[in-house]
């Protein structure tokens, strides 16, 4: 059974947040606010800092407009580290699979525990202080017009060389659609435990809360990052063909005759791209050490219907995408729901956190009046017709708890993946509750840290480019 202090916060929790729904159900509807909104002044709220002062940088980027769309992103200290030179990145990414599958995880030993999150190898403190050095100099070439304040900069800056290349995960939080936010002290913290142990970059969407902006707006959000993250590798490679010519000198990029060349470098102006604003609009850190050839979705809760939805989506368009390609998802305690009640949906309709009522409520506030139900697309992956088929969707980890309604219909759809030979794994957890993993901070769950280690395991699957990833 969940600890006494599980059971004591999720009333609290549960009031709360009853209060709050009803409350939004019953104020008179505002459709003038399209720009939305992407946190509530009640969020407890975690300041970005571009600096590795406890292993991961973070920065906040608005990436939309016309809309409160923004993004956080989780830069891991390792990307300081330089490419190993015997790594190989053709290599096979085939690898043994993790022991868990379908059922109950258990805490790993401590040695384990300290050979996974070192599974890249790690920093020395020479190379990190000589790296931080060169990297606060400002000299890399991908360096942010858009990241000076009041002309000085005191955050990390990418260097021009021995730049180390990360995966790329996007996170959907959760919060029943009406609340939550990708800079919550929960989701920072949970992010940042992620970063350090998949070794990759984490960017959390913010997206648009209901009822402010009802489906599809988050969906629209989720499938708008996974864009722009193909945007910015696009036009960070524009910018390192714009970085160096010629001047008269014979061969291309000569300008005038005579012989022996000048190197000089294009109008400083321009090795950007830059927008009419006049910011840069290449985000340096992902060009520095993104790789949007191994992307990973990750979502808990509702966020996990947004994830599921964005694969879908990465499916349909195929090489529009290029060069970012989905590798795999990670489904923690889907938001799933459906008209035709579940086991678990009967028996722990009143459990922990989110109960079956409150859910309901939650769902009422997302979608619109005339195409609520319990069996609409966003709710239920288990209704046909629902494209594009599940063999062409990527591997799925699905992450449940032993307390949690929603659990057997997670369950379920990672069984239709499998019968259609896509890797879908389920790790349940015992004793768990939802948002057991992600709500760490507030509820302290042993659980939660094994899970991300999980995670972890199974990720670095799809993502390494070594032979040796799972020789721990």
């Amino acid at each position: 059974m969940p600890s006494v202090a599980v059971k004591l916060y999720s009333v609290f929790f549960k009031f709360l947040l009853k209060h709050r729904l009803q409350n939004r159900i019953q104020a008179p509807p505002d459709n003038s606010d399209a720009f939305g909104v992407t946190t509530r002044p009640e969020e407890s709220v975690a300041a970005a800092n571009p600096s590795f002062t406890d292993g991961v940088a973070t920065k906040d980027i608005h990436i939309d407009p016309l809309t409160s769309l923004s993004i956080r992103i989780f830069l891991p200290e390792s990307a300081l580290t330089p490419p190993e030179p015997h790594s190989n990145p053709n290599h096979n990414n085939a690898a043994p699979k993790p022991r868990s599958e379908h059922g109950s995880a258990s805490v790993r030993d401590s040695n384990s525990l300290a050979s996974r999150r070192n599974s890249y190898g790690p920093s020395t403190a020479i190379q990190r202080q000589e790296s931080m050095r060169r990297n606060h100099a400002g000299n890399g070439v991908v360096e942010g017009l858009n990241l000076m304040s009041n002309g000085v900069y005191r955050g990390y800056s990418p260097a021009m060389d021995n730049r180390r290349k990360l995966p790329v995960m996007l996170q959907f939080h959760g919060g029943g659609w009406v609340s939550g936010s990708n800079d919550s002290v929960a989701n920072d913290m949970f992010c940042r435990r992620i970063a350090k142990l998949c070794d990759v970059i984490v960017v959390a969407v913010g997206y648009r809360l209901a009822p402010e902006n009802r489906y599809p707006a988050a969906f629209e959000d989720g499938m708008k990052v996974l864009t722009w993250l193909a945007k910015q590798a696009n036009l960070a490679e524009c910018s390192k063909s714009m970085g160096v010519g010629k001047v008269g000198g014979g061969g291309g990029g000569v300008v005038g005759g005579g012989a022996g060349g000048i190197e000089f470098k294009k109008a400083d102006s321009h090795r950007h791209i830059v927008d009419s604003f006049g910011a840069s609009v290449v985000e340096p850190w992902l060009a520095a050490h993104g790789d949007p050839s191994r992307c990973i979705l990750l979502g808990a809760s509702c966020g996990a219907n947004i994830a599921d939805y964005v694969a879908r989506k990465a499916v349909e368009g195929g090489k529009l995408l290029d060069p970012v390609k989905v590798v795999a998802q990670v489904l923690l305690y889907p938001f799933f729901v459906g008209s035709v009640p579940t086991r678990s949906e009967i028996k722990l309709a009143n459990s922990y956190f989110y109960d079956k009522p409150m859910c309901m409520l939650a769902w009422k506030l997302f979608l619109p009046e005339e195409e609520f139900g319990l069996d609409h697309p966003a709710a239920n992956p288990l209704i046909p017709g629902r494209g594009p088929p599940l063999k062409l969707m990527p591997p799925t980890l699905t992450v449940v708890a032993e307390h949690d309604w929603m659990r057997d219909r997670a369950i379920a759809y990672s069984e239709e993946l499998r019968k259609v030979n896509v890797d879908a794994p389920v790790l349940e957890y015992k004793d768990a509750v939802h948002e057991f993993a992600t709500l760490d901070v507030l509820i302290k769950s042993p659980q939660a840290q094994v899970c991300a280690e999980d995670i972890a395991i199974w990720v670095k699957k799809y993502i390494s480019r070594r032979g040796h990833e799972f020789s721990y």
